[in-house]
């Protein structure tokens, strides 16, 4: 698992809820070639390795934020999203920013309701 790039914590537990921060398309130290849909798939797979540390997936999460450099590259993004997440649709934020951590094209944070056992 990857370290933080700032001072905060990737998963946190509050009740029953986890809230994930952002993740961008880094795999090993750096991001995925490929452009933002590959970027959102290897930002995805690294929230459910936080969600699984916790027992969840992604059929447990509520809501998502999607942060995009480029909002143009939407439909990209959406199509990815829609791969990873298959059926389950949880509620959705997208927003287009100016800059993203590593110069990532695209980010994703949720929310993740899971009672404690």
């Amino acid at each position: 698992m990857a370290r933080p790039a700032g001072p905060y914590t990737p998963v946190v537990r509050a009740g029953d809820w986890l809230l994930v921060s952002g993740q961008v398309g880094s795999k090993d130290g750096a991001l995925v070639g490929g452009g933002v849909a590959a970027q959102l798939h290897q930002a995805v797979a690294n929230l459910c390795q936080l969600l699984q540390q916790h027992g969840a997936t992604l059929a447990d999460v509520v809501k998502t934020g999607v942060f995009m450099v480029d909002i143009s590259q939407f439909a990209a993004m959406n199509e990815a999203y829609a791969e990873a997440f298959g059926e389950h649709r949880p509620a959705r934020t997208t927003i287009g920013v100016a800059g993203l951590p590593l110069g990532a094209a695209v980010e994703i944070d949720a929310w993740a309701f899971r009672p404690v056992q």
